[in-house]
């Protein structure tokens, strides 16, 4: 099965390249991509193609700081819930795990890993095979994600350092000029280093409420996507039905329209259960529900699915060793 990439993110690329007073109209008709379909939120292109306009007009504006335009023209809308779920991230901590996670509804060419030191994050870029390992597009990411922490931290945010496999251009001003920062080339990795001191602070913008309400629909979409991944599907209904009571493997079954027998069958064929899954989402959305002040502790329990503060207390303890409004607190 081909790869995909998601439709309004291209505008992204046609903003770069016209920029350049470069026509993308030729470009998109000779590879066969409709730009009616841009607008189009649940389009998708193939991933093939994207990688190949992007490599065309590169080669026509023939300027090895292509990518680091695309600093200036990310806007959210360009990555749909994923964008406006990155803006409410109550740190920029959650927005890089949030973008870990959901890459494959951005583009499922590229491969997101985020690791740790004992003072950065480092976010990792790769890329599937099918990539032609673009330098220009790892610029490119890297520039928007610079674009994307500034939108949440502020203008004066800059990461501690970024390191790109490709080679040291023969003028890398520019990316010493947006990036503020140490820029190694020739890196072992492409990689995008955050200090946590930073990442870790609460922003002003965070709204927990709206990341999740973008988080469900990214996993709607992710589903769709994936008609064959039984997780992604589970995790939809688990999504829709926790606020009214019991979960159980008959009701998504149901939703689901299949057998609960197959339900149960499949998911033991991913090495997991209902109740595994239905713990670990409830553990993710306990902590990111009691990251906003404004949600009271009854209610958090509720929308979970707990009939009784104490049952969700309890599970909570179990979770992270501490109580709910412990760790509110913290």
């Amino acid at each position: 099965m081909a790869l995909t990439y998601s439709a309004p993110a291209v505008s992204l690329t046609l903003n770069i390249i016209e920029s350049y007073d470069i026509d993308p109209a030729p470009l998109l008709e000779n590879l066969g991509i409709n730009p009616k379909l841009i607008a189009d939120p649940n389009a998708r292109f193939d991933y093939s193609k994207i990688d190949q306009l992007w490599f065309d007009a590169a080669a026509i504006a023939n300027d090895p700081a292509f990518g680091l335009r695309a600093a200036k023209y990310w806007h959210p809308s360009q990555m749909g819930a994923l964008g406006y779920a990155w803006l409410t991230s109550s740190s920029l901590h959650t927005a890089l795990q949030r973008l870990v996670q959901y890459i494959g509804i951005l583009t499922e060419g590229a491969i997101l890993k985020l690791d740790e030191t004992a003072d950065e994050y480092s976010l990792q870029l790769s890329y599937k095979a099918v990539s032609q390992q673009q330098a220009t597009r790892t610029d490119s990411f890297m520039a928007m994600l610079l674009t994307m922490c500034r939108a949440n931290c502020g203008e004066n945010f800059h990461p501690n350092s970024v390191s790109l496999t490709h080679l040291e251009p023969a003028d890398s001003a520019e990316f010493l000029t947006l990036f503020k920062c140490p820029v190694y080339f020739s890196a072992k990795e492409n990689r995008f280093n955050v200090s946590k001191e930073i990442a870790d602070r609460r922003l002003l913008s965070a709204n927990p409420q709206l990341s999740l309400i973008n988080d469900q629909i990214i996993t709607e979409a992710i589903a769709k996507l994936e008609k064959d991944n039984t997780i992604a599907l589970v995790k939809t209904e688990i999504l829709k039905q926790l606020p009214y009571g019991n979960v159980t493997d008959a009701s998504i079954a149901k939703a689901l329209n299949i057998a609960q027998r197959s339900l149960q069958r499949k998911l033991q064929n991913e090495k997991t259960t209902l109740r595994s899954i239905i713990n670990e989402m409830r553990e993710e959305l306990a902590k990111k529900y009691l990251q906003n002040s404004n949600m009271n502790l009854l209610d958090i329990a509720f929308n979970l699915g707990f009939s009784e503060y104490s049952s969700f207390s309890r599970a909570f303890k179990q979770w992270t060793g501490q109580t709910p409004s412990a760790y509110k607190k913290y």
